[in-house]
């Protein structure tokens, strides 16, 4: 619960993470895939490093918890499509509220991203799953 909460604050109200009070009148969107992280990977210099690490691997660690979370609670998400995919739609759903409440930006890039950290923390959750079976003693199957 504290994860869920943590990422909505970060995500809508974090005034150091451009967001706030800042409610625009028009939606800033791109709908275009791979568009914004070409654009600051190009860009990288200019930019600095801040910006581009809170962008492009700020969205990928931000998704890391719930990746490795999620089979945690449930046995039932112990499948690996099954977590990526709700990562996936968490992770849009929460792209499409930024655009109709014009906090933020909706990004097909952010969304990429967001589903690449929910695979990582799965993948880190089948790692220490094996480890810790191996530990136990048991067979190793997740």
């Amino acid at each position: 619960m504290a994860y869920i909460l943590l990422l909505i604050y970060f995500l809508f109200f974090a005034e150091w993470y451009g967001r706030g009070q800042n409610i625009r009148m028009e939606p800033s969107y791109n709908f275009t895939p791979f568009l914004e992280i070409n654009r600051f990977w190009k860009h990288r210099e200019s930019l600095g490093f801040r910006i581009v690490f809170l962008n492009l691997c700020g969205n990928v660690i931000g998704f890391i918890p719930f990746g490795f979370i999620l089979p945690v609670l449930s046995r039932k998400m112990r499948k690996g499509p099954a977590v990526v995919f709700l990562g996936f739609l968490l992770s849009a759903f929460i792209e499409g509220m930024q655009l109709t409440l014009r906090v933020g930006s909706c990004d097909v890039d952010d969304v990429i991203l967001n589903t690449a950290g929910v695979t990582v923390g799965y993948l880190l959750f089948r790692i220490c799953n094996v480890i810790r079976r191996g530990r136990n003693g048991k067979k190793t199957k997740v």
